[in-house]
């Protein structure tokens, strides 16, 4: 499992098999997490500059970040902003699929007025995220501490405010002033605390701009 996959678990919801309401920019925080897993693997990194820039050509083994690794290539160079709307495209429906086939997601197929077919994706098996979201509470409680799965989700949905939307939390305030402090933490080694910290700037500005366009 990925972090872009654990992401998309978090962010649907269980019942709908929808997006929860009140997240912002779902796929590009997912594109995100794909860098990030790259950038683990030490295929991908990001300069000081905050350039994405490839340190393999090796394919890695899984579909999604083969794909991932080409559209770095492509915008080998360049600021991480600009290769996430390649990245998201057709993200989420490759994510979606290896979830139904791991029997983690069902699809059910529904019509809206008899007319308009809309897939939705609600919980098959729900132990491995269950699982997750208690690890991911217990980061947040203070009563562990992050690692390198659980770091990236968290400043991620920092980064998207969706924290206290997606999980579960007894205090949402605590909840949230610990997200931002594992999202400017140093519990991760310095390729993937680069490529989580320029993520989650592309994220916010990607959450900005679509914010302001919805309200003018």
């Amino acid at each position: 499992m990925l972090t872009a996959h654990d992401l998309l678990l978090l962010v649907l919801d269980d019942e709908t098999g929808r997006i929860t309401p009140g997240v912002s920019e779902p796929d590009k925080a997912m594109a995100g997490a794909v860098l990030v897993d790259l950038a683990a693997r030490g295929l991908v990194d990001v300069t000081d500059k905050g350039r994405l820039v490839m340190l393999s050509a090796e394919p890695p083994t899984e579909p999604v970040l083969r794909r991932g690794l080409a559209v770095v290539e492509e915008f080998d160079g360049r600021k991480p902003e600009a290769a996430l709307g390649r990245l998201a495209k057709g993200l989420r429906e490759q994510l979606a699929g290896e979830l139904v086939d791991g029997g983690i997601l069902r699809r059910e197929e529904h019509k809206v007025m008899g007319l308009f077919r809309t897939n939705r994706l609600p919980a098959n098996n729900n132990s491995y995220e269950s699982e997750m979201r208690s690890r991911l509470s217990l980061v947040l409680s203070g009563e562990r501490q992050p690692d390198a799965r659980t770091g990236p989700l968290i400043a991620l949905l920092h980064a998207m405010d969706a924290v206290t939307k997606v999980l579960v939390v007894g205090d949402k305030k605590t909840a949230k002033r610990r997200a931002k402090e594992i999202a400017q933490g140093d519990w991760a080694a310095t390729a993937v605390r680069k490529a989580v910290q320029a993520m989650q700037a592309a994220v916010i500005a990607s959450v900005v701009v679509a914010s302001t366009a919805a309200s003018s």
